[in-house]
């Protein structure tokens, strides 16, 4: 697999990633053996960029990376964490909380769960409203300095905070939604972080699973995200998925499948674009390692998007409770 620059300043990374949020419960019930069996496959297959959140699973995501990493080599992954997003016993949300003993807190608790003496790439969550992005990072900052994080990251902020936050340190890469249909990126967000030199990791490229070519309507259950995801509702999902059908006809005269060509399109975006795919189950994981196969001509990236057009999607990308707390939603 290709290894490519985490922008101008971060790691070199597998230029496909796994995001690791699904194995546990996000989605609904994982399978903790085929969680662990999925992620050796991954880095058999080469994927060096793993992504999780120390709030997935209130832990439950790291411990478990943690002890698919035992005998592993530690020094061939680049691990990628989220911090800040605060949640009850009962897994509900609360809010953010940035603040630097906050930022020392997270990480000491993310250095035991995962069993490992430094995070490769360690990001705040969501930009916290009551902390300056200044403070967030500058104590981020101070962990790289005394050797416990490699690289500084964002995730989810817009321009202006982007480059509040690479004044005080150099950024590797911003993760944000990146697929067919959540394209926001494109007019601001994209053209800010390539003039800094930030790269991008791409998350959602399958839209959680509704452009994957494998959601049926109705199938969210209980506890899975999306059974409150504006795009997986009544009124919006048949609209969704129409859009799927049509991709569906390019990918079958592609000869591929609905995922390979949509994860295929968001890493032909650009050279600085990582997509992560959250597959956590070995046979999804062999799909969209396929996807490096598929090579998008001209006149294949006109068809997608002619299927797909831009803001075609019904619906916004997160419920509105959550979009209120998304920087990079804010114009």
């Amino acid at each position: 697999m290709d290894q490519v620059s985490l922008g101008k300043t971060g790691p070199m990374v597998s230029d496909l990633g796994l995001g690791c949020m699904g194995m546990s419960g996000m989605y609904g019930p994982s399978d903790r053996a085929e969680s662990i069996a999925t992620f050796h496959a991954a880095l058999d297959a080469g994927i060096t960029l793993i992504d999780t959140g120390d709030f997935y699973g209130m832990g439950h995501n790291e411990m478990l990376i943690g002890e698919a990493l035992k005998g592993k080599d530690r020094d061939r992954v680049a691990l990628s964490v989220k911090f800040g997003a605060l949640r009850d016993a009962a897994g509900n949300w609360q809010g953010y909380d940035c603040r630097p003993k906050a930022v020392r807190n997270f990480l000491a608790y993310t250095l035991q769960r995962l069993g490992v003496d430094h995070i490769d790439i360690y990001r705040p969550a969501r930009l916290d409203p009551d902390v300056p992005i200044e403070d967030t990072i500058g104590a981020i900052a101070d962990l790289v300095k005394a050797g416990y994080v490699r690289h500084i990251g964002l995730s989810e902020v817009g321009s202006a905070t982007i480059r509040r936050a690479a004044a005080v340190h150099p950024i590797s890469d911003l993760q944000i939604e990146y697929s067919l249909i959540s394209r926001g990126i494109e007019d601001d967000i994209l053209p800010t972080c390539r003039a800094l030199g930030i790269g991008i990791t791409a998350y959602g490229v399958l839209s959680r699973g509704l452009i994957s070519g494998h959601w049926q309507k109705g199938a969210a259950e209980r506890g899975d995200f999306r059974a409150a995801s504006p795009r997986f509702q009544e009124g919006n999902v048949d609209r969704n998925l129409a859009l799927v059908d049509a991709l569906k006809r390019v990918a079958d005269a592609k000869g591929a499948s609905v995922a390979q060509i949509a994860i295929a399109w968001v890493a032909a975006q650009g050279e600085d674009i990582v997509p992560l795919v959250g597959a956590r189950r070995r046979d999804r994981l062999a799909e969209a390692l396929a996807s490096q196969a598929v090579h998008l001509t001209p006149e294949d990236l006109a068809a997608i998007e002619q299927a797909v057009p831009k803001g075609a999607a019904a619906g916004a990308r997160y419920p509105e409770a959550q979009l209120a707390h998304m920087d990079s939603e804010r114009h």
